[in-house]
């Protein structure tokens, strides 16, 4: 065998066509890679070589077919085959000679392109900022993809003594492989067949990414084997032998092995994570979701098209990435889809879609992309629908631009590494909704229904959500619930009714305490000219949480990082002209913590916010959550607002302070408020008054607005965190699930919001100043590379046969 893999590595690369072929490989992919806008590395601005393993497979359609046509169709042409039978060498040892020969030509052909590696790792900001695990892994893909073809090209070449038709048998057979099932699976009768994984493209697109899976592995093996099994069976009906024979069993027996394994491997599988971060790496809890789906979860992604800028293209491609790795624990129970739902809509029909989608909670975005012409405006839905029975839960694709801290690629990047959280909890909630009770208090003038409406709907897709009155529910029924709200409460609270919220914490519950100690609402200074005085409130509160660790002072916060409110500056022909102006007391809180419950958050709004102080307290360990801008001033209270205050341009100099803490997180054991104390009166039941409590945890908030929905004039609620003044969304809704995930879901899905995947650019000012330089070194290079091996291999041929 090895004679014959030499004897077909020097005849082919002694011959001139050889060169031109791998040359004019080479060059095409070169312009696709380096020169077309529309697939360039230098267009894309981020340091991966997606394009070249995505470009590769349709050039290898035409080069490997190139390479193979002539194996065996030239030996049967010129008569050179029945020698080869004279030899000492079994047809197995002919045929797997001659295959191993043209994947070493293959081979041969993909080393000149390791230039676009080094080209990127130079260009990479900082330089070297390339995923090398990565590159290898794909690399991996891309030699088996040229293995399987070369198979393929083997046996077409067995079928005619013909070079063009072999090569054109092998090109039809390529393609047909590689995207024929998928077209197949696309036809209405047939899409329950999954015919897609019968194809090349499904298996080699996972490998392509970095992530070798031992059935990807397994697929390509069985693909290689049965071309050749093909290849020997069409020479030995030429040669008229009988093909009932030991070799036929053995390879048969092969066969048949390899789809044993195959097919247990598809339960038992494994994958390797070529990739630094191992950012395909689902992880356990992901799996076990995954894993316990009983039903169909269908996936609707609104993120589709062709004409995206890099960084949506790569956002959309991170989508297909994680619900293909999500499917792949599923147990094909995860169905995904990807569609442009106003594609070839009329103006009228669009409105109605637009009407439609926002009634699921999928809401249009502007998105500029820059043309030839200028820039123009395209409308994008960057969201997925999670569809489970008759629940759908939509899952927010991009954050929005609220935090101006971020530049547009770290908001991206900060995107990518939530979607395994975004995806999996869409799924959990859709699935197993209503196992944990999540109880807002009720009896102090709180937040009403309307006011917490999208809040209690939101935490509805996977909790049971209602009302509880501390003044009446046992405590036994309250230690039942996993998670106690208080949402602003107004009213001071009594003795009976903090013994029941801190027994509660005792025996393990949780609170999410979101508490104004100042009394103001904007309402409240417009229909009294203007001014208002903000005064302390006396919820009686002080003393349990000051035992807990933390004091939410009596004081406001002007942040000069702050949202916007309408105010009428004048009027013009009878119309009142309304302007937005920035309102010092409606601080924007940007988390900056990595705890996984705010990590990469959007900005958080909120009303008259308190400072928060955190106590000296033993065996509780405290995270701060949220905290103000330094531009920040602390105003005691009480103290007169007014509106007038928004004529004055605030000073920085003025407003320079360190940050001030708004939100934190407490966890441990927490000492009873009742311990060495009395019962409170009116307590109708037998309690021991538990003195320490069990491990658990609580989230103090210095605003209870962060939980509130504006309410249109209709009274209709708008969703949490959306300002319908300035149209901008906040992260508030989201703050409220990771603070349900983390406090009354065991499961440790919000650990998913840990991940962290490194921003990976080029540098665009040198790419601008360079730009032609490296489409020259990358276009000229890999073929002088070629050119080179080609003088110097016949420089040694001619020495060789000249003596």
């Amino acid at each position: 065998m090895f004679s014959i893999l030499k004897k077909e590595i020097t005849t082919y690369l002694s011959s001139l066509v050889a060169y031109i072929t791998i040359g004019v490989f080479l060059l095409v992919l070169g312009l696709f890679l380096w020169v077309f806008a529309d697939t360039s590395i230098l267009a894309y601005g981020y340091a991966w070589l997606d394009s070249l393993f995505s470009t590769a497979p349709y050039l290898f359609m035409f080069l490997v077919p190139a390479i193979t046509m002539r194996s065996l169709a030239e030996e049967r042409r010129e008569g050179t085959f029945e020698l080869l039978l004279t030899r000492p060498l079994t047809d197995i040892q002919i045929v797997l000679g001659k295959y191993f020969a043209g994947v070493v030509i293959v081979l041969f052909a993909l080393v000149p392109t390791l230039v676009y590696y080094f080209s990127v790792y130079t260009l990479g900001t900082p330089q070297g900022n390339i995923d090398t695990g990565a590159v290898i892994g794909s690399y991996i893909g891309l030699f088996l993809l040229g293995s399987s073809f070369a198979a393929i090209g083997l046996f077409a070449s067995s079928v005619s003594k013909n070079q063009v038709i072999s090569f054109t048998i092998a090109v039809f057979l390529c393609f047909f492989f590689y995207s024929g099932f998928d077209s197949l699976s696309s036809i209405l009768s047939l899409q329950n067949l999954r015919l897609q994984g019968l194809g090349i493209n499904e298996h080699y697109q996972s490998i392509s990414r970095g992530v070798l899976d031992t059935r990807d592995l397994m697929y390509f093996i069985i693909l290689v084997i049965f071309f050749l099994w093909l290849t020997l069976f069409v020479l030995h009906r030429q040669a008229g032998k009988k093909f009932i024979n030991t070799v036929f069993l053995s390879i048969l027996g092969i066969m048949f092995s390899l789809t044993a394994v195959t097919i247990v491997s598809d339960k038992l599988f494994t994958r390797f994570d070529f990739t630094k971060e191992k950012r395909f790496t689902i992880s356990q809890v992901s799996r076990n979701v995954m894993h316990s789906l009983k039903q169909p979860v269908n996936v609707t992604v609104y993120l589709e098209g062709n004409d995206f800028p890099g960084g949506m293209k790569k956002l959309q491609t991170s989508v297909k990435d994680m619900l293909a790795d999500l499917q792949a624990y599923s147990r094909s129970e995860l169905k995904y889809d990807f569609v442009d739902p106003i594609k070839g809509l009329s103006n009228e029909q669009q409105n109605q879609a637009y009407e439609d989608l926002a009634a699921k909670g999928i809401e249009a975005q502007n998105l500029s992309v820059k043309t030839d012409d200028g820039v123009s405006q395209k409308v994008i839905f960057p969201y997925a629908l999670v569809t489970y029975g008759d629940k759908s839960i939509p899952v927010k694709l991009l954050q929005s631009q609220s935090n101006m801290n971020l530049s547009p690629d770290e908001i991206l990047n900060n995107s990518i590494q939530n979607l395994e959280y975004a995806f999996t909890s869409a799924i959990k909630k859709a699935v197993y909704g209503g196992k944990q009770r999540i109880g807002f208090t009720e009896g102090h003038n709180e937040l009403t229904d309307l006011q917490l409406n999208d809040a209690m709907r939101s935490l509805g897709d996977g909790y049971l959500v209602g009302r509880i009155n501390l003044a009446s529910i046992p405590i036994d029924s309250l230690a039942k619930v996993g998670m106690l709200v208080i949402a602003k409460p107004d009213k001071a609270f009594t003795e009976l009714e903090k013994f029941k919220v801190d027994q509660y914490i005792m025996h393990g519950g949780r609170v999410l305490w979101a508490i104004d100690q100042v009394s103001a609402e904007l309402d409240s200074l417009r229909g009294h000219g203007g001014e208002q005085l903000a005064f302390n409130k006396q919820l009686n509160l002080d003393d349990q949480l000051f035992r807990y660790g933390v004091r939410i002072n009596y004081d406001l916060i002007a942040d000069m990082n702050c949202a916007s409110i309408p105010v009428t500056t004048g009027n013009a022909g009878g119309q009142a002209q309304i302007q937005m102006l920035q309102w010092l007391y409606y601080p924007v809180f940007l988390p900056l913590s990595k705890h996984p419950i705010v990590k990469n958050l959007d900005g958080i709004t909120s009303q008259f916010a308190s400072t928060i102080d955190l106590l000296d307290t033993k065996n509780i360990e405290k995270t701060i959550l949220l905290t103000s801008s330094p531009y920040n001033k602390k105003i005691s209270t009480p103290k007169v607002l007014s509106l007038q205050a928004l004529q004055d341009e605030p000073k920085p100099k003025d407003f320079r302070s360190v940050p001030k803490i708004t939100g934190v997180l407490l966890e441990g054991s927490f000492t009873s408020d009742f311990k060495n104390r009395p019962l409170p009166e009116g307590l109708n039941e037998k309690v021991a008054i538990q003195p320490q409590s069990t491990p658990t945890k609580m989230i103090v908030l210095s605003d209870g607005d962060i939980l509130r929905n504006q309410v249109g004039a209709d009274g209709s609620p708008y969703p949490l965190g959306y300002d319908h003044y300035s149209h901008q969304t906040y992260g508030n809704k989201n703050l409220l699930l990771n603070i349900a995930d983390y406090m009354a879901d065991d499961s440790g899905l919000i650990a998913l919001r840990s991940k962290e995947i490194q921003i990976r650019l080029l540098n665009r000012a040198r790419i601008r100043e360079e730009k032609l330089f490296w489409q020259v070194v990358n276009n000229v290079v890999p073929i002088g590379i070629v050119l080179i091996f080609a003088i110097f291999q016949h420089y040694i041929r001619k020495r060789k046969y000249a003596h």
